[in-house]
């Protein structure tokens, strides 16, 4: 599966394509169903911000030093996250909850919410009868294989 350019990315059955801005006025276009989703950047490169939106689950401060998201960056990647849900409805939803500073629990890709660009991110998803964590791990394994390394905000836990 080649996924190098949002064409790419289409022709292997993504859909959605909307902003994470777009998205929270019209979320009701997410699909209730299991699925995948990535999260690009439409531009080729980005700056950080020392301090992102992101909210404070259990405490925890979400927020890294600007040099660790320098080191992490993906250069010419047009994905910044890959991420898996039983509900892409209520799991984007605590996405973007998330980066705009609410107590959820989605720690994942919490990186995106100290680019400088996060609201204008695209979000793009694949509903999937298959097992959505294998799907997942084939899409980030594949992302390696080209790339070298894990998507910019696919953190390992």
């Amino acid at each position: 599966m080649n996924l190098t350019d949002i064409k790419s990315i289409q022709s292997v059955g993504f859909t959605g394509f909307k902003t994470i801005e777009q998205l929270r006025k019209e979320k009701d276009i997410i699909p209730k169903t299991n699925g995948v989703y990535l999260i690009l950047n439409p531009h080729t490169d980005c700056s950080f911000l020392k301090i992102g939106t992101g909210g404070f689950f259990k405490g925890r401060n979400p927020n890294v030093e600007v040099e660790l998201l320098k080191e992490k960056w993906v250069e010419n990647s047009p994905i910044v996250y890959i991420g898996k849900a039983t509900s892409l409805y209520k799991r984007l939803g605590q996405y973007f909850r998330f980066g705009e500073g609410k107590n959820v629990g989605h720690w994942g890709g919490r990186f995106i919410w100290q680019m400088a660009n996060s609201s204008d991110l695209i979000v793009c998803w694949k509903e999937t009868e298959e097992n959505p964590r294998e799907v997942e791990k084939l899409l980030i394994q594949e992302y390696i294989n080209h790339y070298g390394k894990r998507p910019f905000a696919n953190l390992v836990n």
